[in-house]
């Protein structure tokens, strides 16, 4: 009796989060369609999880630029092989730590704020309210969310990767002269269509990851306003599990197939 309950729980803890994904895409086409009451939320989201995060990217991807130089290039100098950090500025800025490092700065930003939010909307009885007057709440509330956590995080990752290799050049500059066109001419012969395409990958499946986890968490209390803090906390929780598991899938049927 007790296994059939905790398969049950662990059926409903897994397929219940997947339906309320499935109605959040489902419900993205009505939100495009008639959905100009709740743009202005759409581009809120998109000024406070794109353009607010915008100097926490900058100083952590000039901080992982620096790093990759001053750490490669002297290691790489010793065995005469300098022409390879460029490769390791693709891989570990734009391939790997790039879409990653963005959704963690979303997470900690947005992630808590969206669940928090939903929860105090779902106490507060204004989901009801909504509801009760004919509009869908996963349309109305949900969605503008998803699309601008989703949006966000695709454009903070392309930032993100500019801005790391373009002050990477910068930080070069103290281990030895170098003409910027040879340096970027160099960048761009190391990056190939499928690192970039891996990357737009992560950025979306990370952003469509978080907003669900957290809208979902914030949709999913009762009456205690202490359940409020708690739908942020499993917010947080739950997004970065789910964008490590998403990011090593990625990796390894990247690497498997290459």
């Amino acid at each position: 009796m007790i296994t059939m309950m905790n398969l049950q729980l662990l059926v409903s803890s897994l397929f219940y989060p997947l339906g309320f994904f499935a109605r959040i895409l489902k419900g993205v086409w009505a939100f495009i369609s008639r959905g100009q009451a709740s743009y202005k939320i759409l581009i809120m989201q998109i000024l406070f999880t794109f353009v607010e995060a915008l100097s926490v990217s900058s100083m952590l991807a000039l901080g992982i630029g620096a790093a990759v130089n001053i750490i490669g290039i002297p290691f790489l100098s010793q065995i005469s092989q300098e022409h390879y950090i460029y490769i390791l500025l693709v891989i570990i800025i734009t391939r790997e730590l790039g879409p990653l490092l963005t959704a963690f700065i979303i997470i900690a930003r947005s992630a808590t704020a969206i669940a928090t939010e939903m929860a105090g909307m779902v106490i507060s009885h204004e989901v009801e309210a909504y509801i009760s007057v004919g509009v869908d709440p996963i349309e109305h509330l949900a969605v503008p969310r998803f699309l601008g956590v989703t949006i966000s995080l695709f454009l903070l990752n392309i930032y993100f990767s500019l801005f790391g290799l373009a002050g990477s050049f910068l930080v070069a500059q103290l281990f030895y002269a170098m003409a910027p066109e040879i340096y970027f001419g160099n960048l761009l012969d190391a990056l190939n269509l499928s690192d970039l395409v891996l990357s737009i990958v992560k950025s979306i499946a990370f952003g469509m990851i978080i907003s669900t986890v957290a809208v979902y968490n914030g949709f999913n209390v009762e009456r205690s306003s202490t359940e409020i803090p708690v739908a942020g906390l499993r917010s947080v929780g739950g997004a970065f599990a789910g964008c490590i598991l998403v990011d090593i899938i990625f990796s390894a049927v990247y690497y498997m197939v290459a």
